[in-house]
């Protein structure tokens, strides 16, 4: 635990922004991000203006970091968080979110395979030599160079 709490009030809880960051595997940077946006509570704070954190506040704020390590969208955390937050609805909601993410994400690998068979194929048709005679200079600059005539659609994936 780090942090002065003496300026606390008794049922403050104890956590400062950095520990719960770390307890979280973030930084506090994103502690306040996910605050101004509304994912994360606002804390209550010391006399001394610190934002002090409970067990509550490193419980959700995992569950966020995890949602998107697993890619779902600021939104759709939102969403699953107000839907966590009400423990006896049905989970028929949630079960929708995550196949629907599911569908984009098979979709995304597909959409990358064919990129990467592209790539492949660009680098593979390389012979070396000067950029003026690059085959990969060649295909980047005419579209009809490919193997799929389709939009590949996969390096906004990639970020």
């Amino acid at each position: 635990m780090s942090g002065d709490t003496t300026s606390a009030p008794i049922d403050c809880p104890a956590l400062g922004i950095g520990e719960l960051a770390r307890r979280a595997g973030c930084k506090p940077e994103t502690v306040r991000y996910y605050e101004s946006i509304g994912l994360l509570r606002d804390a209550p704070r010391t006399e001394g203006g610190q934002r002090r954190y409970g067990d509550a506040a490193v419980k959700r704020l995992t569950f966020i970091r995890h949602a998107r390590d697993f890619g779902f969208s600021v939104e759709a955390v939102r969403e699953l968080l107000e839907m966590a937050d009400h423990p006896q609805m049905p989970c028929h909601e949630v079960d929708a979110i995550a196949k629907h993410h599911l569908e984009e994400v098979e979709s995304r690998l597909q959409r990358l395979s064919a990129l990467r068979e592209e790539l492949r194929r660009m680098v593979g048709q390389c012979a070396g030599g000067r950029v003026e005679n690059c085959r990969i200079i060649e295909v980047l600059g005419d579209h009809r160079l490919c193997r799929r005539k389709a939009e590949h659609g996969g390096a906004a994936d990639l970020r």
